[in-house]
């Protein structure tokens, strides 16, 4: 196969994988093809570089291809703007006159339940000292572990820990009220939801989650994770607080699945005209794109946000610093759900909860 055939076999399936996702349906192999865009949009750019600088274009097959090709990067690229600079970004930085006691750092972490090496994470969460700390796949050896590395530093706690990799531990020393662990879809995957008492008095809604992931082997359609998600997002709707969501999504930020999740829920991410803040996979140099997240009503500003260093996890954390300043939220208000975005919400937890009662029959 020559050069030309190869990049034109390229460009036809980049293509395809570009189309793929827009397919309404939640197949583990459909919703699988949101994660790699960052790596696809770069090699269709390069297909297209490549193609002018060895070859004429010179009939209408090479135009045909060229133009193709040229439109599913500008698409591609459309869908990765907003996490860059060349966008305004979404919830912008605190004024000079801010309460400082309204300020907090947060941080999500997923440990990586096989990982034997706790020490690296303890000694970054040292390091950190976040305020709140969500900790995901934690079993009962790394709760203990986490525990007893920097557990003296955090007078509240919500604590599950489980050997399914669904583990959760909410660590914060700032004061909880009504802490809940939900099973929202699932009995063995759990969330963590709290109110969290800031010092200045103020009090915040804070949602922890971790969906599962559209995997063959063990959920091979995303509807648990879009359903989970379509709820916590209602629920911060409905919220007569400030709200922040955080957790490993499993999913990335410019998939429709998160897309809905925060128009309904009307929420903001950090990300937006910052940057990508890859969190997975922290084993490979290549492939990596954003699954944890943290999103937030538009009360919050955001002073700074970061990931960590390699921890021997296969995710990196997320860390960011918070204000709340309610008085400027008209400044950075989200648009209202649509009743039609609404409507496909409730839907798709309609479909899982159908699901589900029809697994409970067949057992």
């Amino acid at each position: 196969m020559n050069l030309k055939s190869f990049l034109q076999g390229f460009g036809i399936l980049a293509v395809v994988i570009t189309l793929i996702p827009l397919i309404a349906a939640d197949y583990w192999w459909i919703r699988i093809f949101d994660y790699p865009h960052i790596e696809l949009t770069l090699l269709t750019l390069a297909a297209i570089a490549a193609y002018f600088l060895r070859f004429e274009i010179k009939n209408w097959r090479d135009y045909a291809f060229i133009t193709v090709l040229v439109a599913c990067f500008v698409y591609q690229f459309a869908k990765l703007v907003p996490y860059t600079p060349l966008t305004p970004s979404e919830v912008n930085s605190p004024t000079e006159s801010v309460n400082e006691n309204t300020g907090f750092s947060i941080v999500t972490a997923n440990v990586l339940q096989k990982n034997e090496v706790t020490d690296s994470l303890i000694a970054e969460m040292k390091s950190v000292q976040p305020d709140i700390a969500v900790f995901t796949e934690t079993n009962t050896r790394w709760s203990e572990a986490i525990k007893k590395g920097i557990g003296k530093y955090y007078p509240h706690k919500v604590e599950v820990p489980l050997p399914n990799t669904y583990g959760m531990l909410l660590y914060s020393k700032l004061k909880l009220k009504d802490p809940q662990v939900k099973f929202l879809v699932d009995d063995s995957i759990p969330s963590i939801h709290a109110q969290i008492e800031l010092k200045s008095g103020d009090m915040i809604k804070l949602h922890a989650i971790h969906p599962t992931p559209p995997m063959p082997q063990h959920n091979p359609s995303s509807s648990d994770r879009d359903a989970e998600m379509m709820k916590i997002a209602l629920e911060a709707r409905d919220s007569e607080l400030p709200v922040i969501v955080i957790g490993d999504f499993n999913d990335v930020p410019w998939s429709q699945t998160v897309g809905l999740f925060k128009n309904v829920g009307e929420l903001l991410d950090l990300r937006v005209g910052r940057f990508f803040y890859n969190t997975f996979d922290a084993g490979s140099s290549i492939m990596r794109w954003p699954l944890d997240h943290i999103f937030v009503t538009e009360e919050f500003r955001v002073e700074s946000i970061k990931t960590g260093p390699n921890v021997e996890s296969d995710h990196f954390h997320y860390f960011a610093k918070l204000f709340l300043q309610p008085e400027l939220a008209e400044e950075q208000k989200p648009d209202n759900a649509t009743e039609e975005q609404l409507k496909k919400a409730r839907k798709q937890i309609a479909e899982e909860e159908k699901e589900d009662a029809e697994k409970g029959q067949n057992h």
